[in-house]
């Protein structure tokens, strides 16, 4: 049975630190032969964290799983953004179109619970309302209203 470490990692600039290192290191496995596997696989993500899973076999062999990081960290890294609104009904952290929703519902394919591309746009639309960030210079929830009329389908093939 292979041991699981899952840590969330700050894309491309992993380190034998924590958390990987106490962790890693009891398992007997060449953390930095991880560390530079991770950073690999995670540096086009950089400067976000990334859901990391890094599977350790009893022969010491390992494979490591790398997520895609949470919609919101897509969302303020599409923007050029640090952070999003704190208060998201009254002040507004930026704007995106319809293409970086498309981009980013693309990107969280794999996680999404969304079967096609409308349904992966209206989850990263809906998360834009907890952000304070606008789609299309619309508050989100019209947008939303406006997939489901189809105002957006030839976008959304």
């Amino acid at each position: 049975m292979a041991d699981r470490i899952n840590a969330l990692i700050d894309a491309g600039k992993a380190t034998p630190g924590n958390p990987l290192g106490p962790a890693l290191g009891p398992l007997g496995v060449n953390v930095a032969k991880i560390v530079q596997e991770i950073n690999e696989k995670t540096r086009q993500f950089s400067g976000m964290k990334v859901p990391v899973t890094i599977e350790v076999n009893a022969d010491k062999t390992f494979n490591i799983l790398v997520g895609t990081p949470p919609t919101t960290a897509l969302i303020l890294k599409e923007l050029g953004v640090e952070k999003g609104s704190g208060n998201p009904k009254s002040t507004k952290a930026g704007n995106l179109s319809m293409v970086q929703v498309l981009k980013i519902a693309d990107m969280k394919k794999e996680a999404s619970l969304g079967a096609t591309v409308k349904t992966r746009a209206k989850e990263v639309v809906g998360t834009c309302v907890s952000v304070g960030v606008t789609v299309e210079g619309k508050e989100p929830k019209a947008v939303i209203e406006e997939i489901n009329k189809g105002t957006w389908d030839n976008k959304l093939k």
